[in-house]
């Protein structure tokens, strides 16, 4: 999966909201291609209510992770800003598509989705996320909570696919894109080098 993860204009440093906006859209776009791996590794995950209950777990993985990096980055104030505006973007872009899709109301949608975020942060603090990244408690607790939303058939085979693959990949992301984010430096456009035919 590609993701952007640097800035193409200006090299001004930006913002803790800009670097969520950023990051929002790229934690969107983490969740479902990790679900989209999961379906296409044969694990049962129907489209309605348990689509959406896979993409809400895996996004707020990725937010608690984010504002795990950047505890270590930012501020008490701007780590605060930071979090609080991914968390509402997350949440905007979730609830948007759970409302069309399974027909619900759009407030009511974003206000499970904080208030799940809020829960599961009580529970991820118990687990460790230093400068190496998160400890395997970290991954456990994701497969768990996945489990917890898969058939009796898939719900413990699920536990290696997310602590093997799509957690640990999908902190990797977010970690690059952080770095490049937090780059003032704009990146260069790649142009293609052109060939003669001389």
């Amino acid at each position: 999966m590609r993701i952007k993860s640097s800035w193409f204009k200006d090299g001004r440093e930006r913002t803790p909201q800009e670097i969520s906006d950023a990051l929002a859209f790229v934690v969107s776009r983490i969740a479902d291609n990790a679900l989209k791996n999961t379906r296409n590794a044969k694990f049962e995950i129907e489209v309605g209510p348990q689509y959406f209950e896979f993409l809400a777990e895996f996004s707020l993985f990725l937010i608690i992770s984010a504002d795990r990096i950047a505890y270590g980055k930012l501020s008490e104030a701007d780590r605060f800003i930071f979090t609080s505006n991914l968390a509402n973007r997350v949440a905007e872009t979730y609830a948007e598509n759970r409302s069309r899709l399974l027909v619900e109301d759009i407030k009511e949608c974003k206000r499970r989705f904080i208030d799940l975020l809020n829960q599961r942060a009580g529970e991820y603090a118990e687990f460790g996320y230093d400068e190496n990244g998160p400890a395997y408690t970290f991954y456990r607790y994701l497969a768990y909570c996945i489990g917890e939303i898969m058939t009796d058939k898939d719900s413990g085979w699920i536990i290696d696919q997310i602590i093997s693959f799509e957690a640990p990949e999908a902190i990797q992301m977010v970690e690059k894109t952080l770095r490049g984010l937090y780059e003032a430096e704009p990146k260069k456009s790649r142009r293609r080098a052109s060939t003669s035919g001389d």
